[in-house]
């Protein structure tokens, strides 16, 4: 048995969906999202027995969304508009809070453990929600305010050869160096992309 702790994350970046569907998925260009202290997940899942007999025979689960809190540096107005949907306008870097525009978008980043072995994830489908600001005077001291962003993942809806479902996120470990992944970050990587070395 081998005991590990996860200790590090960096590199977060996006790119839209720009196709989801039974024969195609499709996403835009990958970009960099924001610098990340903290990365977390929860699904929403429950296991119940069903009796039979005076008996728990049978166990039901489901699993419902995932939900990634990220702690971020300040996310540039650009950046916040355009995965929140909102509007923004190049020519005088501005951002209209207004009525959003729901899109989707994956997920990237890396984690690593704690005997130094790299965890490269793609989430595949999710929104950001609207992030929380926190403004305050300057002093003497050297506090500062980043941001907390939630990305709710979803399943996509196309079903990759590989498996023959569905996804929400792939996470490729690097200890065994089974798979090429010097350009895992310039493209969204599915189930079906990636693949072994030769």
């Amino acid at each position: 048995m081998k005991i590990f702790e996860y200790r590090g994350v960096e590199g977060a970046v996006y790119a839209p969906i720009v196709t989801d569907d039974d024969t195609t998925f499709e996403t835009g260009t990958v970009k960099s999202l924001a610098g990340v202290s903290e990365i977390a997940k929860s699904t929403d899942s429950s296991n119940e027995a069903h009796y039979y007999d005076n008996i728990p025979a049978v166990v039901v689960g489901s699993t419902g969304s995932d939900e990634i809190t990220i702690n971020s540096s300040a996310i540039p107005l650009d950046v916040l508009a355009e995965i929140t949907g909102q509007y923004y306008d190049e020519a005088t870097d501005m951002m209209v809070e207004q009525e959003r525009t729901t899109k989707y978008f994956a997920f990237g980043y890396r984690t690593k453990t704690t005997d130094g072995t790299e965890i490269l994830v793609w989430r595949l489908k999710g929104t950001f929600n609207i992030p929380d600001s926190d403004h305050a005077t300057e002093d003497d001291g050297t506090d500062a305010n980043g941001q907390e962003i939630t990305y709710t993942g979803i399943s996509t809806t196309h079903k990759f050869t590989k498996t023959g479902k569905s996804a929400k996120a792939v996470n490729v470990g690097t200890s065994l160096d089974k798979v090429d992944t010097a350009e895992f970050f310039k493209k969204v990587q599915t189930p079906d992309s990636v693949t072994a070395r030769a």
